[in-house]
């Protein structure tokens, strides 16, 4: 744990610095006939001063940016064991392809006859997302997991309304993500609560007792956010179609198991994927993200339109059997199928460099890959558990369910959830501390407070992409502040000491941001 000048030092913002006249860009001539201001704009909306901007030479505005960029923790700064957001590292290789031109420089807007190569690398994601969930129709517009979530949700009201049904019930675990209560509401359905057991699984009996014929889907991330997987997801399947509602597959973990086994088998109807978690998009801050989904035979005719289409080899050619212009096309179907269609989602066919890069991911591991990557994930978590209990500290950080079926028992998937009950009451220090005093040993904590029927959680998802020498520094980060917290709870109470600003008050920044700079 090393202090620099860097971490520490005062900073200026950008409008604190430079002086008058300095200017870091010159103007080119202009080359367009002048034009009044009163002709573009309305004066009312026109500013009566000039903004107040900063007047920065180019040094200036470029070391300002840099030395931002340093104060930012990122996955290539650190371990970044966010535990459900899957944040791994992203191979360079990936970055390169989706920098190429034409990926990177092709226009939304061009003629499929000239983007066939686009299309074409669409067309074999879709039908690589397709295998690996088990589900024959891809749609890749969603833009996000929540918005593949809404997607999902849409398609299973349109099933249902095409039946001549009204369902208005969507059934969610007690453990799910947040975003998923969040989108049946804005589908203008209700959210039903389903209970965990004992296991840290759905509650079938609870299940059995909610689902009725009201019921228009359930909602379920296999493995969980507890980081274990049901092994009751047969029954449940049987459960919710019994009353013939759909079952909804959110992709969030689907890192455990690509590779291992299929939603699609496992008899889930609708699955979104995150290709900016499981398939190495970069995400954080905001974005860009891609959550496309596949579905089932039943619910294809009612996906997003228009959808990528392989043509038979017909269209563009000629009679003398010359290659056809078109192979691949954008279907906006205007048949019978279209009118059964949710409509768009967005004003394209969604993030493409997220294509790109999700499918240079497939390509280079291929199906063993995948497996392996899986695989891996699973084996680095349950490495850390076990190296986080021989390191004395299951004592103080218990884990929030120990499922009992099985020679299993205490295993998990590729996370974990800790209870820092324990901690709390004998070593007088919360989850919100040990996570605040662990940036100053040079670790981005885990996941805090989530999921909620977990007393102090801590959800930490080390992910296949770390080393062992990673996951035992870790440990020893943690043991160290409990320890330290034995003899002197307050150091951790006051933490963070070495990053650029101390600790903040997170209630009032979520409630009262401030989030404009006045010019």
């Amino acid at each position: 744990m090393t202090e620099t000048p860097l971490q520490r030092e005062s900073v200026l913002t950008i409008f604190q610095k430079g002086a008058p006249g300095r200017r870091a860009f010159q103007c080119p001539t202009v080359d367009v006939p002048a034009v009044e201001p009163d002709q573009l704009l309305p004066a009312r909306f026109r500013r009566t001063e000039p903004p107040r901007l900063p007047e920065v030479s180019e040094p200036e505005i470029v070391r300002h940016y840099v030395a931002i960029s340093k104060r930012n923790f990122d996955l290539d700064s650190g371990f970044y064991p966010l535990g459900s957001c899957t944040m791994k590292h992203n191979p360079r290789l990936h970055e390169r392809v989706a920098a190429l031109a034409g990926h990177a420089r092709l226009h939304p807007l061009q003629d499929p006859e000239r983007a066939q190569g686009a299309l074409e690398l669409m067309w074999n994601l879709q039908g690589a997302l397709a295998e690996i969930s088990g589900l024959p129709h891809v749609s890749l517009q969603p833009s996000a997991g929540s918005h593949g979530e809404l997607a999902g949700v849409l398609l299973t009201r349109a099933y249902h309304e095409d039946r001549g049904e009204t369902r208005r019930k969507v059934l969610t675990p007690d453990t799910a993500h947040g975003t998923n209560p969040a989108t049946v509401t804005m589908a203008g359905l209700e959210v039903v609560k389903v209970q965990t057991n004992a296991d840290g699984g759905v509650d079938v009996e609870d299940l059995r007792a909610k689902a009725d014929a009201d019921v228009a889907c359930l909602m379920l991330t296999n493995p969980n956010t507890l980081g274990l997987f049901d092994p009751n997801i047969s029954e449940i399947a049987e459960i919710v179609h019994g009353v013939g509602a759909t079952l909804y597959y959110d992709g969030a973990n689907l890192n455990a198991v690509m590779g291992v086994s299929r939603p699609g088998d496992m008899g889930f109807d609708i699955v979104h994927f995150n290709l900016h978690k499981s398939f190495t998009q970069p995400h954080g801050g905001g974005g860009p993200g891609s959550g496309p989904i596949a579905v089932s035979e039943r619910i294809a005719p009612f996906l997003p339109l228009p959808v990528v289409v392989r043509h038979d080899g017909t269209k563009g050619g000629d009679a003398n059997g010359a290659a056809p212009a078109v192979v691949f096309d954008l279907d906006y179907g205007e048949g019978p199928a279209g009118s059964k269609s949710i409509g768009r989602l967005r004003g394209f066919q969604g993030n493409y460099g997220c294509f790109v890069r999700a499918y240079a991911y497939i390509c280079s591991l291929g199906g063993d890959g995948l497996k392996d990557a899986s695989e891996t994930a699973v084996l680095n978590a349950n490495y850390l558990l076990a190296r986080l209990r021989e390191r004395g500290i299951a004592e103080y950080l218990s884990l929030a369910y120990s499922p009992s079926r099985g020679a299993g028992g205490s295993l998990c998937m590729h996370e974990f959830v800790l209870s820092g009950g324990p901690m709390k009451r004998d070593l007088k220090i919360k989850t919100l501390d040990l996570a605040k005093r662990l940036l100053d040993f040079g670790f981005h904590p885990p996941t805090v407070y989530f999921p909620l029927l977990v007393d102090e959680a801590l959800m930490v998802e080390p992910t296949e992409t770390e080393t062992k020498e990673t996951l035992d520094a870790f440990a020893e980060a943690i043991a160290e502040i409990l320890r330290e917290a034995a003899e002197d709870p307050e150091i951790a109470k006051n933490a963070p000491y070495t990053t650029p600003v101390r600790r903040l008050d997170e209630v009032a920044a979520a409630k009262k941001p401030i989030i404009r700079q006045a010019l």
